[in-house]
């Protein structure tokens, strides 16, 4: 039995270039482009928020948009759940939340 997330054999980032995902600021705003449509995104970036991964890019957003996202956020119960009702309200993608 794998430890992972169902989640994770979807997503679009499978194969990319590490150094992107996980380097300096300007190579993840370029690996942000990757995150664009792919279909687990919301699932990545509750993931990351939830768990409080501190490095690279997880559901488009890198870590310093994480990490302030958090300090604007930090008595979310659960970034999952707030995702999928801000989705499903809006009709739209996750970064809606990111903008409130």
């Amino acid at each position: 039995m794998s430890a992972l997330p169902d989640w994770t054999a979807q997503v679009a980032c499978q194969g990319a270039d590490l150094k992107d995902l996980f380097g300096e600021a300007g190579q993840q705003h370029r690996a942000k482009t990757v995150c664009e449509g792919c279909p687990v995104q919301l699932e990545c970036l509750a993931e990351a928020l939830d768990h409080r991964i501190e490095f690279g890019v997880w559901g488009g957003m890198t870590d310093r948009e994480r990490r302030a996202l958090l300090r604007r956020r930090p008595m979310v119960p659960s970034w999952r759940r707030l995702l999928e009702t801000a989705r499903s309200q809006a009709g739209t993608d996750v970064t809606v939340v990111e903008r409130t």
